[in-house]
């Protein structure tokens, strides 16, 4: 009966609360066929991921968004910071891939 009540006096984990939300997209496709472009484009998009393409337009919207007052980087830029990134040239940074 100890062991009972010690398990319920246990503090519970504060709570999280969500100051923003943001959707994935604006509103759902509503034809069959604008649902299947969304889902190849989605996947096209994780697998340029997953090879290490970032996706140049998805940074400048997201810039748009969240940064409106900075100027974005160049695509130029923008793809030499996540090849930096993914493979650092820097010394006392992890080189590149032995494999």
């Amino acid at each position: 009966m100890a062991e009972h009540s010690l398990i319920l006096a246990v503090p519970r984990p504060a709570v999280l609360t969500i100051r923003s939300c943001h959707p994935l997209a604006d509103a759902p496709p509503q034809t069959l066929n604008s649902r299947v472009r969304l889902v190849f484009r989605r996947l096209a998009q994780s697998f340029r991921l997953m090879v290490g393409v970032h996706d140049y337009q998805a940074y400048l919207r997201h810039h748009r968004l969240h940064h409106p007052g900075d100027v974005p980087m160049s695509e130029r830029a923008f793809h030499r910071y996540c090849l930096e990134a993914r493979f650092p040239s820097q010394g006392g940074k992890l080189g590149k891939c032995p494999c």
